[in-house]
């Protein structure tokens, strides 16, 4: 059927497609594209005389068989297009919604946990009221009780107060009786006793006043004495100086009085023997005038006094060496146990030498660790207080902060290098202000080293909030010709206007990142000067002001005031709070340094302390013997021997 310029196919009267169709005259061996489904008459001869495969294709067309085969290729045919596709399929449920549903799993057995707890946490708050209701009841059960003791006792008081009241009435009407009375008969007496008592409270106020003046006159008095006696010990020094002086000029006219009179006397020596010689006289050994029959006879005095004095030290000697004897062999009778008591001390002198020794093979001072221990305490301080100043200068820019979760075991940390305002510092504070509208929003961007840390650090980094990521290896940036910048110098001068990549300081691998953020606009020092370079025909570049004016090409001009109402002095602040950060790390550094060296000198401590403490019980047993030695009787009778022997040496010097 041919309806409307289209075929219309109906099988049994229902609508069927081309496809179809051809299958049914295929199943019937009427297949139009087979020209042997139909053979005339003239053609019998032709089908006769047909090659096995045409003959073979004309019976498998005649019995429906060649059919199937047909499909059997074009299933064939879509299978394998279909293989290709079913192995994407494949791909994509392996790695993509796999991992999704295991993850979707994950967060199910999570959720359904959480849920688990929410509803423990339910139950429990439930009996949690319940328990504390219960205990309210109680509470209010008691506190009803307490109540109406305390109203009872209330009212008890209250009674107790009326009493008192009327008691204290009656009593102040007796006291008011009695003071009618008293007053009646001592008030002539009270009268005179309360003007004596104003007599002695007015001079006692007198006195009171003479003795403050006194005490500030005392004070002034002590600190004239203070300053008297400074000026005395200045006196005093000065004197002793003076003194000294004297002395020393003194002592040397004494030494010239001296030699004076010893030159007097050499002359008056010399002039009596000069006279003696004129008369005949010789002089003796005292310089005296003297004939020679005196003299010989002086000699001869002096000869027998010689001889005495040689038979009393010969006899002294004698006496002397009889003495050395016997204190010898009483030596010799005590020599045991002194010997004994003089080995023991030389084994303890032995002993501490050798410990001394051991002592000082460790290479430790007394006090090390003590000193060790107090410059950890205060390093500790430090620390505290620089981390508390940091965390409070920190708190102020929370942006500051790029905090996250290691995606993966043994991470390295040098894949993040971290945010653009922590990895810059500004040469030149005057140019923040103009740094930081030129960075903008970019200034807290993060910058990785590849896109895959990027990647990661999304996926699995547990990142607080949204960040803009800088891969190093694929960030395209783009950087002012240098001939740009050097025509804007020549058009307002070269101190005037600078690149604001040049303004700031970064770690070389750093560069792309910094071109990104900083290497298209230029700063320049005034409003006029912005407005020249940035519209100047061959510049036309965008131009930030010191003050946070934004002048663009496009003619847009933006105002300091607007254009950063949150990066405000970020950078001005910003390295403070780096020398704080590199203070806290030099005195972490310090402290984690002396923890490690208290830490290794623990052992040497102890074994210091040991032999320390042998040490000095040593010593302790050296002096105590010692002690004993110089108190023995063989020691006295040594020393007594050892006077002996000196005053035999003296006697026989004399003798000789």
């Amino acid at each position: 059927v041919v309806i409307g310029g289209r075929n219309k196919y109906l099988i049994n009267g229902v609508n069927a497609n081309n496809t179809r169709v051809q299958d049914l005259f295929c199943s019937v061996g009427l297949n139009v594209n087979n020209p042997h489904f139909l053979i005339m008459q003239g053609r019998i001869t032709k089908v006769l005389n047909m090659k096995p495969p045409e003959i073979l294709a004309m019976i498998e067309e005649a019995a429906g068989t060649r059919m199937y085969e047909c499909k059997k290729i074009a299933a064939q045919k879509t299978i394998e297009k279909k293989e290709a596709k079913l192995k994407e399929i494949h791909t994509i449920l392996e790695e993509e919604i796999t991992p999704t549903l295991q993850k979707l799993k994950e967060e199910r057995s999570s959720y359904l946990e959480y849920q688990k707890v929410m509803r423990e946490i339910e139950h429990l708050s439930r009996l949690y009221v319940a328990y504390q209701f219960t205990c309210a009841e109680e509470t209010k059960v008691r506190s009803a009780e307490d109540l109406k003791e305390m109203q009872d006792g209330v009212g008890k008081l209250q009674e107790t107060m009326t009493e008192n009241d009327k008691r204290v009435r009656e009593l102040s009407k007796e006291i008011a009786e009695l003071e009618k009375k008293r007053d009646k008969e001592v008030g002539g007496v009270l009268r005179t006793l309360e003007g004596a008592l104003a007599e002695a409270q007015r001079a006692d106020t007198k006195a009171q006043s003479t003795l403050d003046l006194k005490k500030q006159n005392i004070k002034g008095e002590e600190k004239k004495r203070v300053q008297l006696i400074k000026s005395m010990e200045e006196d005093s020094k000065a004197l002793a100086a003076k003194e000294k002086e004297v002395k020393m000029i003194t002592d040397g006219l004494s030494a010239l009085q001296e030699d004076g009179q010893k030159d007097a006397e050499a002359l008056a020596a010399a002039q009596q023997h000069f006279n003696a010689v004129s008369a005949g006289l010789s002089s003796n050994e005292d310089g005296e005038a003297a004939t020679l029959a005196g003299q010989m006879m002086t000699c001869k005095n002096e000869i027998s006094k010689a001889e005495t004095e040689a038979k009393q030290a010969q006899m002294k000697l004698k006496h002397a060496q009889q003495e050395m004897k016997a204190k010898q062999a009483e030596v010799k009778k005590m020599d045991s146990g002194y010997k004994k008591d003089l080995e023991a001390f030389e084994r303890v002198k032995k002993s501490k030498e050798k410990l001394e020794a051991e002592m000082k093979k460790l290479n430790y001072e007394d006090g090390k660790e003590e000193q060790l221990l107090e410059k950890r305490r205060e390093l500790s301080r430090t620390v505290n207080r620089l981390r508390e100043s940091y965390e409070a200068l920190v708190s102020k820019f929370p942006n500051l902060r790029f905090e996250y979760k290691n995606p993966e075991k043994n991470w390295d940390s040098n894949h993040v290098k971290g945010l653009v305002v922590n990895l810059i510092s500004v040469k030149e504070i005057s140019t923040a202000t103009a740094l930081e509208v030129v960075a903008g929003g970019r200034l807290y961007n993060v910058v990785v080293d590849t896109e895959v840390t990027g990647k990661k650090l999304l996926e699995k980094g547990e990142l607080k909030r949204r960040y803009t990521i800088i891969p190093l290896n694929k960030i395209a940036a783009r950087c002012l010709q240098p001939e740009t910048v050097q025509m804007a110098k020549n058009l307002v001068g070269a101190e005037k206007v600078h690149l604001a990549l040049s303004l700031v300081g970064y770690e070389s691998e750093l560069q792309k990142a910094m071109e990104y953020v900083f290497g298209t606009t230029l700063v320049c020092d005034s409003l006029d000067n912005a407005k020249k370079v940035t519209f100047d025909k061959k510049i036309m570049t965008k131009t930030v002001t010191l003050g946070g004016d934004t002048f663009d090409p496009q003619g847009t001009l933006s105002g300091a005031l607007g254009a950063r109402p949150q990066t405000a002095s970020v950078l001005c602040k910003l390295q403070e709070v780096k020398d704080v950060r590199e203070e806290l790390r030099a005195k972490e550094t310090e402290l984690a340094e002396t923890e490690r060296e208290l830490g290794s000198l623990k052992n040497i401590v102890e074994n210091y302390r040991k032999l320390k403490q042998q040490w000095e019980m040593k010593v302790e047993e050296a002096d105590m013997l010692q002690t004993k030695l110089q108190q023995s009787a063989y020691h006295k009778q040594q020393e007594e021997q050892e006077m002996l022997q000196k005053t035999i040496g003296k006697t026989e010097y004399s003798c000789v």
